[in-house]
């Protein structure tokens, strides 16, 4: 047992068929040794999630939730789905998400950073090694982890608000997990063996595509650029084997997003949305002076986003996936061989015209505040993240072909290693004085939240109310609107909110 122990210290990665060997590298001394640092490193943004699950326990309700919580309360899930399919903005399988986070309440909303995080982590970590023995590639155990906790802990908290992008389920929902639950979809066609395999692969894409079209816009915007590219191209990079089933698969998924959408955009809450706040339709919204606009608006978030040095830590990723990834003795003939070029070259025209779509779609909502609205980046950044880690793979992958020199394939991964490390640290101080400025809110929320209750428990229905905001969030008083101040004032049960000056 000691001998293997290093085979052990990483849990076997999903996937993983036991008694088979070739597409995990655990055999030799050299796979257990890269398995013990592999293990070692992924310890870094392990501990930065444990962190931010810990200041979870500071999420009180900000904006939407000012709405959701009083509703679900009052009326269900049911509630909250017939309002936003019939008022709000027509998005079905969002609210069925946000019920399910709202019925818990306050607690609901601490307990979401967690529960969307692992689901997000899981979901990456089993594409990331499904994808590695689709394409004919065995890693040391432990490697996809790796890479997959990098893509989440950079997508997480390398962004420019880390409240909305985490601890803010609301707009996770639509913008952090939408994202990842749409690459999901791909893991049925991945796992599928023989013809029943495809068959339900299929018609669970279908489904999954109708999920996310009334899930998010903006993502259901990204999946069909990425599905009309594997149309068009699968000749590029597929056998002919496999070829014909590729493009069935995405052209199920383009169908269910299409239907998903056609539900979302046909509902009275959709048509209401776009009224409510003059929105153009689709021939204004293609207009020269929009497209344009767009552009422009598109240009002034890249300015913002891509500049972001942590984006090197997916890049690092990338780098020693690729060192340390070998072919199969028995390669894979659904890849053809593709000039790194071509692939990086078509990866990041697919990133950029997905986040103009998705600039373009919300202009007509947001106007001029597209540009800082940041939380809805989060739906075409996660590609952006990902190419990152495909450009490090096959920079990785030339290094260990052309130098052919174990001394300098290790010089590689420990300068790899360190940047990946030094990423992970740089998150922290960020991390915690956001959590910080969490921990003195929930002290001032829950003194004014115990002090309302106390009233309107005695009978006051009319009760002064002082906004706790935090990363621009949104607050009663702190808008021309009214909402937040009506929902705040149903989730105390009283008849009128005034503006307070203090914490009681």
């Amino acid at each position: 047992m000691a001998v293997d122990a290093a085979s052990v210290t990483t849990p076997r990665d999903p996937g993983e068929e036991p008694g088979k060997r070739g597409w995990l590298d655990r055999g030799d001394g050299l796979g257990r040794r890269t398995t013990s640092w592999t293990s070692l490193l992924s310890l870094l943004p392990l501990g930065l999630l444990a962190v931010a699950f810990w200041y979870g326990q500071y999420v009180r309700p900000s904006a939407d939730e000012w709405v959701f919580l009083p509703l679900v309360r009052d009326h269900g899930i049911s509630g909250l789905v017939d309002k936003f399919y019939n008022v709000d903005n027509g998005r079905v399988a969002n609210a069925l998400m946000v019920g399910a986070y709202a019925k818990f309440g306050i607690a609901g909303h601490q307990w979401f950073g967690l529960v969307s995080a692992v689901i997000m982590l899981g979901a990456l970590w089993l594409l990331t090694v499904l994808v590695l023995r689709r394409a004919g590639q065995r890693v040391p155990l432990g490697t996809p982890l790796l890479v997959s906790l990098m893509i989440t802990t950079v997508f997480f908290f390398a962004g420019v608000n880390i409240y909305k992008t985490f601890y803010w389920p609301a707009a996770s929902v639509s913008h952090t997990m939408a994202p990842v639950l749409a690459a999901a979809v791909a893991i049925p066609l991945l796992l599928a063996h023989g013809r029943a395999g495809r068959i339900a692969a299929l018609v669970l894409t279908v489904v999954g595509g109708v999920f996310i079209g009334t899930l998010s816009e903006e993502t259901s915007v990204i999946v069909l650029v990425v599905g009309a590219t594997l149309l068009l191209f699968a000749h590029l990079f597929f056998t002919e084997r496999v070829r014909g089933h590729i493009r069935v698969w995405a052209g199920c998924y383009m169908l269910g997003i299409a239907i998903g959408m056609v539900v979302l955009m046909t509902s009275p809450g959709s048509i209401h949305r776009r009224q409510r706040y003059g929105a153009q339709s689709t021939a204004e919204m293609l207009s020269p002076h929009s497209l344009k606009t767009a552009f422009s608006a598109y240009v002034h978030i890249l300015e913002k986003t891509l500049p972001t040095w942590q984006y090197l830590g997916a890049v690092a990723a990338g780098v020693i996936l690729g060192l340390l990834a070998r072919g199969r003795a028995e390669r894979s003939t659904a890849l053809k061989p593709v000039r790194p070029p071509v692939l990086i070259g078509l990866g990041a025209l697919v990133c950029l015209v997905s986040g103009y779509g998705c600039t373009l779609i919300t202009l007509p909502i947001f106007g001029a505040r597209v540009t800082a609205t940041d939380r809805v980046w989060n739906d075409w950044l996660l590609l952006y993240i990902v190419l990152f880690v495909a450009f490090g793979a096959l920079l990785g992958r030339a290094l260990r072909l052309r130098t052919d020199n174990r001394a300098t394939s290790g010089v590689a991964l420990l300068a790899a290693a360190a940047v990946y490390g030094v990423v992970c640290v740089s998150l922290v101080a960020p991390l915690t004085h956001l959590g910080h400025q969490m921990h003195v809110r929930a002290e001032k929320f829950d003194r004014q939240d115990a002090w309302l209750r106390e009233q309107a428990a005695e009978g006051k229905k009319v009760l002064p109310y002082t906004p706790t905001r935090i990363s621009h969030m949104l607050e009663p008083f702190t808008m021309k609107s009214g909402w937040p101040i009506t929902g705040t004032a149903k989730w105390y049960k009283v008849d009128k909110l005034t503006h307070g000056k203090r914490i009681p």
